[in-house]
C-alpha cells in the first residue's frame, strides 16, 4: 500500500478513536463516534463540492457553468461552517500553478521541493505577484465577504463555538475541528505533492512540461473529488471531467452529474470539447 494511502486511512482511524476518547460522558464513545462521523462527512462533502467541483472546474477553468446563486451560497456555507478556503486567492494560485507547474512561478511546489517543504507550502504558499483572478463573480459581495481576512478569523472562531454548542463540550469540538483539518491538509498534500512526483501514480499523457501524475486508488479519488487525476487534468484543463478513460474511477464527475440532474450546472462550450488524444468516445454528460 502506498504511503499516501497509509497516512489517509491512518488519519481516519485516529479521528474515529479521538472522537470516541474525547466524547463527553453524556454522549459516550459510540454516540461520540456517530457525531464525529456526521461532522467529518458533512465537512468533506460540502468542501469537496465547493472547492473541486465549483471553484476549481466551474470558475478557475470555466469547464462548468453553475447557477450563480448556488456558487455564492456554497461559498458562504463552506467558509462559515466548514474548512475555510479563500476562493479568490485559491483561484489565482491555481491558475498560476497551471501556467508554471513545477517551475519557478508555481505557488504550490517546485520540482525540487520535497515532502516537508511542500507540507509547509500547503499552509504558506510561495508569494505571487501576478493577479489572474479577475472574474466578475469574484467581485460580488459573497466573494468579497469571505475573502476578507477578518471574515476568515471570525468564521473559524464561530465555527468552533457553534460546534461546541451543538455537542455541549468545547474539548470534543476542538478535537473534531483540529483532526479533521489535519485530514484536509493530507488531501492538499495528495494534490500538491504526491500527484506532482513522478515516483507515484501513472500517466496517460507524457507531457514533459510538468510532473503531474494520476493517482487512481479509491480513497484519494473519493476524498479529492477526482482532483488527484492530475496528469489527465493538466493535459486538458478545460475538459469538464478529470477521467480520460471510462474505466477510471471518477467520483468528482459522478457528483457533477448529480448536480446536473438537480439543474444546478451545465457544461460550457470548452468543457465538452474532447481532445483527440483522449480515448473517450463521449463524455457521458
Amino acid at each position: 500500500m502506498r504511503i499516501y494511502n497509509v497516512i489517509g486511512y491512518g488519519l481516519i482511524v485516529v479521528y474515529a478513536l479521538a472522537c470516541m476518547a474525547f466524547a463527553p460522558p453524556a454522549l459516550g464513545p459510540w454516540a461520540g463516534l456517530a457525531v464525529g462521523a456526521v461532522y467529518f462527512v458533512a465537512c468533506w462533502f460540502v468542501g469537496g463540492v465547493y472547492l473541486s467541483c465549483v471553484i476549481h472546474m466551474g470558475i478557475a477553468h470555466r469547464a462548468l457553468d453553475y447557477k450563480a446563486w448556488f456558487v455564492k451560497a456554497i461559498t458562504i456555507v463552506n467558509n462559515t461552517f466548514g474548512v475555510y478556503i479563500d476562493p479568490v486567492t485559491w483561484i489565482n494560485r491555481h491558475r498560476l500553478h497551471h501556467r508554471f507547474s513545477d517551475h519557478a512561478g508555481d505557488p504550490n511546489k517546485l520540482a525540487s521541493d520535497g515532502a516537508w517543504r511542500t507540507l509547509v507550502l500547503c499552509l504558506f504558499p510561495y508569494k505571487t505577484e501576478i493577479n489572474v483572478a479577475n472574474d466578475d463573480i469574484l467581485k460580488t459581495w459573497p466573494f468579497r465577504l469571505v475573502s476578507n481576512p477578518v471574515f476568515a478569523v471570525a468564521a473559524s472562531v464561530f465555527n468552533i463555538w457553534l460546534l461546541s454548542v451543538l455537542v455541549h463540550d468545547l474539548r470534543f469540538a476542538l478535537v473534531m475541528w483540529i483532526v479533521f483539518r489535519v485530514f484536509a491538509l493530507w488531501i492538499n498534500m495528495i494534490q500538491n505533492y504526491w500527484t506532482h512526483d513522478r515516483r507515484f501514480g501513472y500517466r496517460h499523457h507524457d507531457d514533459e512540461r510538468d510532473n503531474a501524475m494520476n493517482i487512481g486508488e479509491w480513497l484519494p479519488v473519493t476524498v479529492t473529488f477526482s482532483a488527484c487525476l492530475q496528469n489527465n487534468h493538466h493535459h486538458s484543463p478545460g475538459l469538464l471531467r478529470l477521467s480520460h478513460k471510462d474505466s477510471e474511477y471518477d467520483f468528482g464527475f459522478t457528483a457533477v452529474k448529480a448536480m446536473k440532474a438537480l439543474g444546478l450546472v451545465q457544461a460550457t462550450r470548452t468543457g465538452v470539447e474532447i481532445p483527440k488524444e483522449v480515448p473517450l468516445t463521449s463524455l457521458g454528460f
